[in-house]
């Protein structure tokens, strides 16, 4: 049973490709997108046992979990992104026989940045997938074709939107253990897109062998030459993108720390090292893999989100309505870029502020594009985590809004 990633999806409005369009039965979509009718309290339960309790610290921003680290190899590896948890998560799975495959991706042999699906049973491929990739990786498509050759014990690394359509689907597929490790994600865009992003950044950006948003409000770029450059955010080209360089799914996405996920490895409130949200049981067992070769201690909070997020919350105002976002002056470029690393929010402050970020743009790009999606596609937390910065559902949008207690 084989698949031709190269091939476009079977159309689909508000479609990142995950695969499930690709497998045997397409219409599975129906019941498993994360952009149609999500349910993540019911899946939370089912998957860690209990939902979300915003009465318990960052689970109304971070979703259900157990503890949260501030992470690093000890050794890190070469070419991975920081320092390479993830792929060393594979490699410690596949070690120990506790799985028959990861399901996972790797650069297309045609484009470095081009994420290619693949199923990988022994430990030493797991080096080839390290590092970023950028565009729609179909990698449920794999799910078939890998119980076709009798891999029943599987692993998966995956982003927020393959994340939700495999655990919607997981019970019907006869996995027989399933390990997910999920890494945040909100704004991906074709690979054709992300070219265009990379010449904005350099007048040769064949050469860029490496991207990082950071959380020190940088983008870390490496060239093939060794040479290594650092871009404040607020120096980013980003007015000068077309207005869909992030497609709708993207500016509408709920779930940008994987809560799904058995652990979550990324790095928003890392502060310069990687972030990890341990989430269940099987999460705790992917960290006890590690043992030794992780150096870990207790995530930082410092600064205040709330200034930042009201400028965002502004600015998608503008953007939403189809209203040219401003340039700003190179002197204030500079002087913010040396005072939010400073001042701004960091470490947890700066997750919490990014998932209201995106809480806040899924609000208003749906209410502008899509408004008669927003009653379905947006689960309650997300009106909780906005009802601070003023934005309420009309009487069409949501009909209640669920008692909580705590402050979002």
């Amino acid at each position: 049973m084989t698949r031709n990633f190269d091939a476009p999806p079977p159309a689909r409005e508000l479609c990142t490709d995950c695969g499930v369009s690709r497998t045997d039965d397409p219409a599975r979509c129906g019941r498993a997108c994360q952009f149609i009718k999500p349910d993540y309290p019911s899946l939370e339960r089912e998957v860690h046992g209990r939902d979300r309790d915003p009465s318990r610290a960052d689970e109304l921003h971070f979703g259900p979990h157990r503890r949260m680290l501030r992470a690093a190899l000890a050794e890190p590896r070469e070419h991975a992104q920081w320092t390479g948890i993830t792929t060393r998560l594979g490699e410690r799975l596949l070690e120990e026989s506790m799985v028959d495959a990861v399901l996972t991706v790797r650069p297309h042999p045609d484009d470095r940045w081009r994420p290619e699906p693949v199923l990988v049973t022994r430990a030493g491929d797991m080096a080839q997938c390290r590092g970023m990739r950028m565009g729609y990786a179909p990698l449920l498509a794999l799910l078939e074709p890998a119980i076709a050759k009798g891999y029943k014990r599987l692993a998966i690394i995956g982003i927020p939107c393959q994340v939700y359509a495999l655990r919607a689907l997981e019970r019907e597929l006869g996995i027989e253990k399933l390990y997910v490790i999920g890494t945040p994600c909100s704004d991906n865009t074709t690979t054709e897109r992300f070219h265009e992003f990379l010449a904005l950044l350099s007048d040769r950006p064949e050469t860029i062998e490496y991207l990082e948003f950071r959380a020190d409000y940088h983008v870390e770029l490496r060239f093939s030459d060794g040479r290594v450059e650092e871009i404040p955010f607020l120096k980013l080209p980003i007015s000068k993108l077309p207005a869909d360089f992030f497609p709708l799914t993207c500016r509408t996405c709920v779930d940008y720390t994987n809560v799904l996920a058995d652990v979550t490895v990324g790095y928003m409130g890392g502060e310069g090292e990687q972030w990890l949200i341990v989430r269940n049981e099987r999460g705790e067992a992917l960290i006890d893999l590690l043992d030794a070769e992780l150096r870990v201690s207790s995530p930082g909070s410092a600064g205040r989100r709330s200034g930042s997020v009201r400028g965002f919350l502004k600015n998608v105002e503008r953007a939403a309505g189809g209203l040219p976002l401003r340039s700003m002056p190179d002197w204030l470029r500079r002087l913010m870029g040396w005072l939010m690393p400073r001042i701004g929010p960091r470490g947890l402050e700066f997750a919490r502020a990014r998932v209201e970020m995106k809480a806040i743009e899924s609000v208003l790009h749906l209410r502008h594009e899509q408004p008669r999606r927003l009653k379905s596609m947006l689960p309650a937390h997300v009106w909780r985590l906005v009802q601070r910065y003023g934005l309420e559902p009309n009487t069409d949008e949501k009909q209640k809004i669920p008692a909580h207690s705590g402050e979002p």
